[in-house]
């Protein structure tokens, strides 16, 4: 219970949020209270899922985290797309890749590396990983390449090639699912947390709280999309107030606020020495990402009229790639320790400064 004080505590910046937008506090109140706000349901809602995957077994546990793991970052960016913000979308979606390979995965790999001298992890995790991320920004890189050496303006050419590149990247998504939960899922089998495993043996019904976490999933679920409808009403003015431009906001405000669940756990994972679930957990959240959400927001923005495609800006193809190459480099062996984290680390924080630095 004590872990969950601090996200219970948070929890008073959801109706201040409210508050502010009824009372008109002024669209800087909104911004700040409503990304406060999203970093306590974030938890919430990554908690929920965790809870609903183990009590439901590896299969649907499995399908629970793939579809609710980076709903935080989905939601996010489905208001943004929603509201014609398609600059941010598509940096949101760098973004996200980057924190999960470099930030999430550097401060893993350093918190564990503090505790313990070397961590050690199943190689054929950050193998069959690594290639699926590979082969995802490569498919999405494509469209990128093809658009600048090509001259290509013609947008529906654009459109059609960036639709093709999703429906391959969903399908590669669902032979990942097909192969981590059926046919080899002895691979992923990293087995549950020390805190998990004490969880599950004081209650004698584990289902019994089944209905309670599928509640605060749902809950939490509904509530992030509402902060999310309030943030992103004023991030893009608001952005632009602060000198920054939709590019900085999109790779790395939004992962910032949208990932800090995912901060506390990898944090949590690796100073237990549970280095195989932190690996499979930051490769998978990536591959979520590249291979369903894009995708998927490909679909949803020709649906409702705010056609985005996968034409990124070059230099957040090139941030991407360099991100995988590191992060394979250095995960292959199986083996971490504190200088590799701090290598991610440092990767993430140049490239942060670039994009910061970065015109466009």
């Amino acid at each position: 219970m004590r872990k969950n004080l601090i996200p219970l505590i948070l929890l008073i910046f959801v109706p201040l949020s409210i508050a502010a937008d009824l009372l008109d506090w002024g669209d800087f109140a909104i911004f700040v209270m409503s990304a406060l706000a999203i970093v306590p349901l974030s938890i919430w809602l990554s908690t929920a899922t965790e809870k609903v995957a183990v009590v439901t077994g590896p299969s649907i546990g499995g399908l629970v985290n793939a579809f609710f793991g980076n709903a935080t970052e989905l939601i996010i960016s489905l208001v943004a797309l929603k509201e014609g913000l398609i600059d941010i979308v598509k940096a949101s979606i760098t973004g996200t890749l980057l924190s999960d390979l470099l930030l999430l995965m550097g401060l893993a790999m350093l918190t564990g590396g503090i505790r313990y001298k070397e961590q050690e992890f199943k190689p054929i995790l950050a193998r069959v990983n690594g290639s699926s991320m590979t082969l995802a920004v490569a498919a999405i890189a494509l469209p990128t390449l093809v658009i600048n050496t090509s001259n290509v303006v013609d947008e529906i050419a654009i459109r059609n090639l960036s639709l093709v590149t999703a429906t391959v990247l969903i399908t590669v998504y669902g032979l990942t699912l097909l192969f981590s939960l059926k046919t080899h899922s002895y691979l992923y089998a990293v087995g549950l947390t020390d805190e998990e495993n004490l969880e599950s043996s004081e209650q004698s019904n584990p289902r019994s709280k089944l209905f309670f976490w599928f509640a605060i999933l749902l809950v939490s679920t509904i509530a992030v999309a509402f902060e999310s409808d309030l943030f992103v009403d004023v991030v893009d003015s608001e952005t632009a107030r602060l000198g920054l431009t939709p590019l900085f906001t999109g790779v790395i405000l939004i992962p910032l606020i949208s990932d800090m669940a995912a901060f506390v756990m990898m944090i949590r994972l690796a100073t237990k020495n549970q280095m195989d679930l932190t690996v499979a957990t930051a490769t998978g959240d990536s591959l979520l990402v590249a291979l369903f959400v894009a995708p998927v927001l490909v679909f949803v923005g020709l649906l409702i009229h705010q056609p985005i495609d996968l034409n990124f800006n070059p230099f957040q193809v090139i941030a991407v790639a360099i991100a995988v190459a590191i992060t394979n480099l250095l995960t292959f062996s199986g083996r971490s320790n504190w200088l590799d984290g701090s290598l991610l680390l440092a990767t993430y924080i140049v490239i942060g400064f670039a994009f910061y630095y970065h015109p466009a």
